[in-house]
């Protein structure tokens, strides 16, 4: 069934607002619910931190939450349970983001909980050793993790040494045992400020209410005032890098291999996508898994993904392998990459694809969760208010051509970044 163009959110109901210390609100009203869901963006991420650092923006974000003047890290969490809602502040590789889910009565409650705690976080010294010790925890378990050891070691081959996509947004035990609670501290007045914030306010509350609300708690706050950091260029990789991470006693392995795709801005973005889901997401994980795993049953799994963030973000094929089948496996997806490079999708294939991506687009809507977080993407990559009902317009446009341009400017078979974990004794 087609899905109305005029009850997608557009310019006609998304409310916004610029205001001097540099942040931006939406607000979209939704009395169909009584929920209100908060989803906002901060100009600060794992691209603020070098190498011998690494993992600091994330223990920074997530101690943020464990103390303020006001409320010991328990106020915080009984005040919030205490009304059945859910609030967080996390990092993430580019910016972070904070947010709320609560019942419309409770919002200045939750609004009240999230100024504090990005305004005014303590950094407690027995909070920030708990923090520490959980991430540690997951340091230990990350280790043990064929698919997550070979993603950190697929980025570390495919980025220069100093390029902040190269080293971990965990960080390593080395560099988090390191970290400080000065460190923390530093790092939040350097880098967390209203410059670039970006809030989606979504759900049983008036427009005119929830803007009010929000400049009442963050209308005067400026905090950092750092230049945004943005992550650099990164080169695209001129042959095989390839290295083999030993992780005894595992009945798989998983491969990643990794080449610089599209930002999301990118004009050739919807092309890229589009190329993606051919190879490796729509159906059973798109030719990749069909090939890989249906046909050959060489894998559990077999999959490609296109990052499409604000820097140069890698697209990946990922597999998880029975270790004795690892080669062939990889002949396989490069034979998929040679072939999409080579002859262009079939139009049937092409709409499919199409299809899938267009009719998702009302999935994604059904919720406030959602509409909030597509309101913030759209706001941060400078998409337009109008972005979602240009969407299914913006997908059915790509053509064939642009498809096999697109594998052909980012898809190498010869040359990518290959990592695999797993037991090397098979």
């Amino acid at each position: 069934m087609a899905f109305a163009n005029s009850s997608i959110p557009g310019p006609e109901n998304i409310h916004r607002r610029e205001y001097a210390n540099g942040m931006v609100v939406l607000v979209k009203e939704n009395f169909s619910s009584p929920v209100v869901v908060i989803d906002g963006v901060l100009r600060f991420g794992h691209v603020d931190v070098k190498r011998e650092q690494a993992g600091l923006a994330g223990f920074m974000a997530s101690v943020m939450m464990r103390g303020t003047p006001r409320r010991t890290f328990q106020q915080i969490y009984e005040e919030i349970e205490s009304v059945g809602a859910a609030a967080d502040v996390g990092a993430g590789l580019n910016v972070s983001g904070f947010g709320s889910k609560s019942l419309a009565e409770s919002l200045p409650a939750m609004i009240d909980i999230l100024a504090d705690v990005i305004q005014n976080p303590i950094f407690p010294p027995a909070e920030v050793e708990k923090e520490r010790g959980e991430i540690l925890t997951d340091l230990e378990e990350r280790a043990d993790d064929t698919r997550r050891m070979a993603s950190l070691t697929m980025r570390e081959l495919l980025y220069p040494a100093t390029h902040p996509y190269a080293y971990s947004s965990s960080g390593y035990f080395e560099t988090v045992k390191a970290i400080t609670r000065d460190d923390l501290e530093r790092f939040y007045h350097k880098h967390v400020g209203s410059k670039g914030m970006i809030v989606a306010i979504v759900g049983a509350v008036k427009a005119d209410e929830a803007f009010r609300m929000w400049e009442d708690a963050f209308g005067d706050w400026t905090g950092a005032d750092n230049p945004i950091t943005l992550a650099p260029p990164a080169p695209k990789p001129s042959e095989v890098r390839r290295k083999s991470i030993d992780i005894p006693g595992k009945t798989q392995s998983d491969l990643v291999m990794g080449l610089i795709g599209p930002a999301r801005t990118d004009p050739d973005y919807f092309p890229a996508a589009l190329c993606n889901s051919v190879l490796g997401v729509f159906g059973l994980n798109g030719r990749i898994g069909e090939k890989v795993r249906v046909q050959g049953g060489l894998a559990y799994y077999a999959y490609s993904r296109m990052d499409g963030g604000l820097g140069p973000g890698a697209w990946q094929v990922v597999a998880g392998v029975n270790p004795a089948k690892i080669e062939r496996a990889i002949d396989l997806c490069r034979a998929e990459i040679k072939r999409i490079r080579a002859t262009r999708v079939p139009a049937k294939e092409l709409a499919d694809n199409k299809a899938f991506y267009t009719g998702s687009l009302p999935l994604r809507l059904e919720t406030n969760d959602g509409v909030a977080e597509q309101l913030t993407n759209m706001e941060l990559f400078g998409l337009g208010l109008d972005y979602l009902q240009r969407y299914a317009d913006l997908v059915n446009a790509v053509t064939p051509q642009q498809v096999q341009d697109a594998a052909r400017k980012y898809l190498d078979p010869d040359a990518y970044a290959l990592a695999i974990a797993g037991p090397t004794d098979h």
